[in-house]
């Protein structure tokens, strides 16, 4: 899966094995087990769920993501990514909401 930066720093286009191109913002990244993940949600879907890629590096050193095929890998993750929500400090979207009322 290749991808490309946006002019948004945290935006990212994916194109997928098909040649099909989606755009994503990237919601977090975790380390785990001295790897590196991103957490994604695409913008142009109905789809809800975040995605989360690997990250990798080719032998040129051009970095690329990579879905997670391992479902014990997959859990560790999404662990991961479980605990940093609950450590993140979402309180200007609360904020948000209440001027919204």
């Amino acid at each position: 899966m290749s991808h490309e930066h946006h002019e948004h720093e945290n935006i990212v286009v994916l194109t997928d094995e098909n040649g099909v191109e989606t755009e994503f913002e990237i919601i977090t990244s975790l380390e785990v087990d001295d790897k590196l993940y991103y957490v994604l949600y695409p913008l142009d879907s109905e789809d809800e769920e975040a995605v989360v890629l690997r990250y990798e590096e080719d032998e040129n050193g051009e970095g690329t993501l990579a879905a997670i095929e391992d479902d014990e890998e997959f859990d560790k993750v999404a662990k991961a990514y479980e605990q940093w929500l609950e450590e993140e400090d979402f309180e200007e979207f609360e904020d948000f909401e209440d001027d919204e009322e």
